[in-house]
C-alpha cells in the first residue's frame, strides 16, 4: 500500500468546510487502496469550521482519511497576522518533521499549501523518506500578491515567497498545476517542462443531487411567482466580493429594466449590502438579493433558474487560466451559462455551455441575456446538457485523482 502525505495548510473536508480539493482526492485514493495523511493547519480563513485543538497538534480520522491539524494562531484577513499563522505552520512542520517519517513513511510527498514556504519541510522530509516531492499549485505566488495585491517585488515578504517558489520548481519530481496556461511562467522560474502536469480543480459528481432539498420558504415563493409570471430568471450563486465585480449585474439589470428578465443573487460578502443600497438609489427592480443557503440546497437553486452568470474582474493575472469551483457546480446543473471572465482559458466556450462576454461590460451581460431569452427550450436545454457532459468528464474528482495517481505511480 502506497503512502500519500498531503500537506495543505487550508485543508477543509465535510466538516469543517473548505478548501475540498485535498478532500476529495484523498477520499478517491482511499477508496483505491492508498494511505493518505493530509496535514493541516487548526485556523484558516476559508474554513467554516475550525478544529479545536488543545495542545501543539490533533489527530482524527474523516472518511478513512488520517489528517493531522496543527496549532496555528487566528487571523481575519490579510496581513501580517496571516503571515504568522503561516510562520507557525511551517514552523510545526519542521518540529514535527521526524515523527511525520517515522509514522506516515510516506512514498509521495505532496506541497499545496498555496503559499509557497511548505515547499522547504516538505522536501526535507520526502528526503528522509526517499519518497518523491510533488509541487501542487493553486495560484501562482507570490505573482498573485504582486498583481493582485500591488506588492513590489522587491517587499521583503514577496522577495521570500520568490525563493521558496523558485526552489520549488528546481527541487520537484512532479509539479502539478491547477491553472492550465501556467508552464511558461513556471519554467521562466525553474520549471523543467517534462516535470509539469495540469490537473484542474474538479467536482464531487457522485455527491450532487439535482433537486433533492427543498429551498428556503421566502426564496422559493419569490423564484414561483415570478416564474408564474412569465420571467426569465437569471442566478447567481456566490460570494459578493469586490473581485466578483456584481456591479457588472446591476448596470447589465438597468439596462434590461421593462424586459421580464430577473437576476437572483444569492450569497454574502463584503460587497453585498453596498450593492443592495445601489441598487435601491438607481430604482433597479430585476434584481433580488437573498441569503446565503446551505452548500446542500445549491443545486435546488440552479435548477430553478433559466440561466446562470459568473464574473470577475479584469485581472491579467487570469492570463494563465481559471477553474473556478461556481462554474463547475454550474455545469453540473445543466443550466446555460453568461461568463463575463476574460482568462487564458474558456471553459464555457470548450464546453459549448453558454456564452462568453467581455469582463465588466453590462451592455455585452445585457446582449447575452436577450439572446439567450430568443432561443428556444430545447436548445437551451442542449447547452446545459453540453456542460454537464463537459465537466463529468473532464472535473470528476474521482477522475482528476486517478490521473494523479497515475502520475504518482
Amino acid at each position: 500500500m502506497k503512502s500519500i502525505l498531503l500537506i495543505n495548510h487550508y485543508a477543509g473536508s465535510p466538516v469543517h468546510g473548505m478548501e475540498y480539493r485535498p478532500y476529495y482526492l484523498a477520499r478517491a485514493w482511499v477508496k483505491n487502496g492508498y494511505k493518505v495523511k493530509i496535514v493541516a493547519a487548526s485556523v484558516s480563513h476559508v474554513r467554516s469550521v475550525q478544529p479545536e485543538i488543545e495542545g501543539e497538534y490533533r489527530e482524527e480520522t474523516i472518511d478513512g482519511i488520517e489528517y493531522l491539524w496543527f496549532k496555528t494562531p487566528a487571523y481575519s484577513s490579510n496581513g501580517a497576522k496571516r503571515f504568522v499563522n503561516m510562520l507557525a505552520f511551517i514552523r510545526q512542520l519542521n518540529k514535527l518533521s521526524n515523527k511525520i517519517v517515522q509514522e506516515v513513511r510516506p512514498d509521495v510527498v505532496i506541497a499545496s499549501s498555496t503559499y509557497p514556504l511548505d515547499i522547504y519541510p516538505a522536501a526535507k522530509i520526502a528526503k528522509k523518506s526517499h519518497a518523491k516531492l510533488i509541487f501542487e499549485v493553486h495560484d501562482l505566488w507570490p505573482l498573485s500578491p504582486m498583481e493582485l495585491g500591488g506588492m513590489s517585488k522587491w517587499h521583503p515578504f514577496i522577495m521570500i515567497m520568490q525563493m521558496a517558489e523558485n526552489y520549488a520548481y528546481k527541487n520537484s519530481d512532479l509539479v502539478v498545476s491547477m491553472l492550465p496556461n501556467a508552464l511558461a511562467h513556471m519554467e521562466s522560474h525553474g520549471l523543467v517542462k517534462e516535470r509539469y502536469s495540469c490537473i484542474p480543480n474538479g467536482i464531487a459528481v457522485d455527491e450532487w443531487k439535482k433537486d433533492s432539498e427543498q429551498l428556503p420558504e421566502e426564496l422559493d415563493q419569490i423564484i414561483s411567482r415570478k416564474k408564474e409570471k412569465g420571467y426569465f430568471l437569471v442566478g447567481y450563486a456566490g460570494a459578493h466580493g469586490v473581485a466578483n465585480a456584481l456591479d457588472n449585474v446591476l448596470e447589465a439589470a438597468l439596462l434590461l429594466r421593462g424586459q421580464k428578465v430577473m437576476f437572483v443573487l444569492i450569497g454574502h460578502g463584503p460587497e453585498k449590502e453596498r450593492l443592495i443600497k445601489a441598487a435601491k438609489e438607481k430604482n433597479i427592480v430585476n434584481v433580488i438579493f437573498q441569503p446565503s443557503i446551505p452548500k446542500e440546497l445549491i443545486p435546488s437553486f440552479l435548477n430553478k433558474m433559466d440561466a446562470l452568470y459568473i464574473g470577475l474582474q479584469k485581472q491579467p493575472l487570469f492570463r494563465y487560466g481559471i477553474s473556478p469551483n461556481k462554474l463547475m457546480d454550474y455545469m453540473m446543473a445543466k443550466k446555460p451559462i453568461i461568463q463575463a471572465i476574460e482568462a487564458g482559458n474558456d471553459m464555457v466556450s470548450d464546453a459549448g455551455c453558454g456564452i462568453s462576454i467581455e469582463a465588466e461590460n453590462p451592455e455585452a451581460l445585457k446582449n447575452a441575456v436577450e439572446l439567450l431569452m430568443s432561443k428556444g427550450h430545447a436548445e437551451l436545454e442542449g447547452m446545459g446538457d453540453s456542460g454537464y457532459q463537459y465537466v463529468t468528464r473532464n472535473h470528476d474528482y474521482r477522475v482528476l485523482a486517478q490521473n494523479f495517481a497515475e502520475l504518482i505511480d
